[in-house]
């Protein structure tokens, strides 16, 4: 492990104990308790870079202030922006970010365009309430517009400061006003969200050992055959999966021990999101809880489920829910397809410049699309027994498909990326486009729509896949 692995997993590993220890404090002393060990962390780590994030905020609270109604776009603007000036700051004389400022910033990134919307659909709630004399439906929503203390006290909080995951404003203030945290479920859910944590990580030190990924850039790899050069990207995205696996468990064992994040299971939270219905809790019976709004990786659904398209929802699924409810909707096309391609786009923006980000991320669609494809003139013809020997092969090249793609994501140079992809002679790539032209010959009825709806519910169609539950 790197010396900067090490300080993550000293900081995850860190923030689990003392999560039990903000449970004790009053919601005043919690919130600047919060900022000041996050703050703490970010100048430790960032040093100077720290006032990266320090501009993106008050930037953010003066747009807010300055002109709510137009805050979502005007933040996204603002802190994308920022992201290109953030990583190119050697071209302007200044000294390059460390990886702990970059961490900060990409998480930051999310937190100050949620809260532009939040703000937004406050005032807009409001003045609702106001003409029509009736309470705003609006679930979740702010009851007052944020302080700039507020606001820096959400951007800096220690929970998930540099690892995720991320969470809305108005988690944030539940969290603070949480009438009995120490009530709340904490050391059973945090056990339980940690258990296979240590598998992870010997998976990931084992694996990584026997397939480096720095052997792939290196002549002597382009000399082994053909199928050694293809089994090395599973390698390789296995060691990926197992690397995030542990660090995103850990994470939201953070959040569990202290209670962010913790809602009525009748609530029904997104992961990100926070509750989808209005609840009250009933004295007379014994309420459960759910950490399902801090939930950021479903380990067993991102490998056993089907679809290339249901993958990316079990994976970093706060992130997701911010692409699903603030850049799918505002994309400029109509088709489910280019709408995913737009998403992925800004996705691989958020991720960084390198050019393998963007070859990853928009190899997705045309995966989705040679899936879309397939499903509607075979699988929809075929019994039940072909449907499921179809929905097996299927699995196996949506996991080869996110190896695929993975070696872009962490090779990172466009020409280690495409080298690799010549080496196995851009296989995926093939094969997805031989599904599309095999589903125009067969014909079958189109599956863009479906999927778009399946996108508008914002859930995850069921395929008969277990739920991977954190409480």
């Amino acid at each position: 492990m790197s010396p900067d692995e090490l300080v993550y997993l000293g900081i995850l590993a860190a923030s689990i104990p003392v999560g039990f220890l903000f449970r004790y404090l009053s919601p005043p002393v919690k919130q600047g308790a919060s900022l000041l060990l996050g703050l703490s962390i970010a100048i430790a780590t960032c040093h100077i870079h720290t006032l990266h994030s320090l501009v993106t905020v008050i930037g953010t609270w003066i747009i807010i202030k300055s002109s709510w109604r137009h805050a979502p776009a005007l933040s996204l603007s603002w802190t994308f922006l920022y992201l290109l000036f953030f990583r190119l700051v050697t071209w302007f004389g200044l000294p390059p970010p460390t990886p702990f400022a970059n961490a900060v910033q990409l998480l930051l990134t999310l937190k100050m365009v949620s809260l532009a919307n939040e703000v937004q659909s406050f005032h807009t709630e409001k003045k609702k309430e106001v003409s029509s004399f009736a309470k705003s439906p609006v679930i979740g929503g702010l009851s007052q517009e944020p302080s700039l203390y507020d606001i820096l006290s959400y951007s800096y909080c220690y929970v998930g400061i540099m690892t995720g995951p991320f969470f809305r404003f108005q988690t944030y203030i539940d969290w603070l006003r949480q009438p009995s945290p120490q009530a709340l479920p904490g050391w059973v859910p945090c056990l339980q969200r940690l258990k296979l944590v240590p598998v992870y990580g010997a998976l990931f030190l084992t694996v990584n050992s026997f397939f480096p990924l720095a052997y792939v850039r290196t002549p002597e790899f382009l000399d082994e055959n053909f199928f050694f050069r293809l089994v090395y990207m599973i390698a390789v995205f296995f060691v990926f999966r197992m690397r995030f696996f542990a660090a995103w468990c850990g994470a939201e064992a953070g959040c569990i021990s202290a209670g962010l994040g913790c809602y009525p299971e009748k609530a029904l939270s997104k992961p990100g999101g926070g509750p989808t219905v209005n609840y009250s809790p009933d004295p007379a019976a014994e309420e459960k809880y759910d950490f399902r709004t801090i939930q950021n990786i479903d380990c067993y659904n991102t490998d056993f489920c089907v679809k290339v398209r249901h993958g990316m929802r079990y994976w970093n699924m706060t992130v997701q829910w911010w692409l699903h409810h603030y850049i799918y909707p505002n994309s400029p096309f109509k088709s489910y397809t280019l709408r995913a391609g737009w998403t992925m786009f800004i996705s691989a923006y958020w991720h960084g410049i390198h050019a393998g980000y963007y070859l990853s991320f928009l190899t997705i669609p045309l995966c989705i699309a040679a899936e879309s494809a397939m499903e509607a003139s075979v699988r929809a013809k075929l019994g039940p027994r072909g449907q499921n020997i179809f929905d097996w092969i299927h699995w196996f090249l949506k996991m080869r498909a996110y190896d695929y793609m993975c070696m872009g994501f962490v090779l990172l140079k466009a020409s280690d990326t495409i080298n690799y992809w010549t080496s196995i002679y851009f296989i995926m790539h093939i094969i997805a486009v031989c599904c599309i032209v095999v589903g125009r010959v067969l014909g079958g009825k189109r599956e863009g729509r479906r999927g778009e709806k399946e996108e508008k519910r914002g859930g995850v169609k069921v395929e008969n896949v277990k739920e991977e539950k954190t409480d």
